[in-house]
């Protein structure tokens, strides 16, 4: 197991910029419409308020990336960090729908879809989210809640 699967081991890398690690943190692309709707869904759902959304665009986004061995620019880099354990793309996805609990409950019947299903699933969404959805500025949205949400140098 590398150091990187360890729990917490960012705290160790002294590329990684510190924040609050005791809210879970969804590091997604600041630029997608698709990613963008995700994060509205957070926002909203997330009634203990308990999840930060981290663009890939910010220093502590790309840091968080590269810790995790994934390259900032590659639209499959999609992370979930929750008590300092990192999931991954699909993965991440139904985590981030368990936490924010409620109707993100429903995220959870992907665990039974096989995981070579689920990447395959994944990576498609994630290629073409672009060109399927287009581009937005999710640091624009002018929620206060929702910017409350926001970590990272924006």
């Amino acid at each position: 197991m590398s150091d990187t699967c360890n729990p917490f081991s960012y705290q160790s890398d002294e590329n990684v910029p510190s924040f609050d690690d005791t809210f879970a943190v969804v590091v997604m692309d600041g630029e997608c419409a698709l990613c963008t709707f995700g994060a509205q869904l957070i926002d909203r759902f997330d009634k203990t308020g308990n999840i930060r959304i981290c663009p890939v665009q910010s220093t502590l986004g790309r840091a968080l990336l590269a810790h995790y061995r994934m390259d900032p620019t590659d639209p499959d880099s999609w992370i979930f960090l929750a008590n300092g354990v990192c999931w991954t793309s699909f993965d991440a996805w139904i985590k981030a729908g368990e936490a924010v609990g409620g109707i993100g409950q429903l995220m959870r019947v992907f665990w039974l879809v096989p995981r070579p299903a689920r990447d395959w699933i994944y990576q498609r969404v994630a290629r073409n989210r672009i060109a399927m959805f287009g581009k937005a500025d999710m640091c624009s949205l002018p929620s206060p809640s929702f910017r409350a949400r926001l970590i990272g140098d924006e």
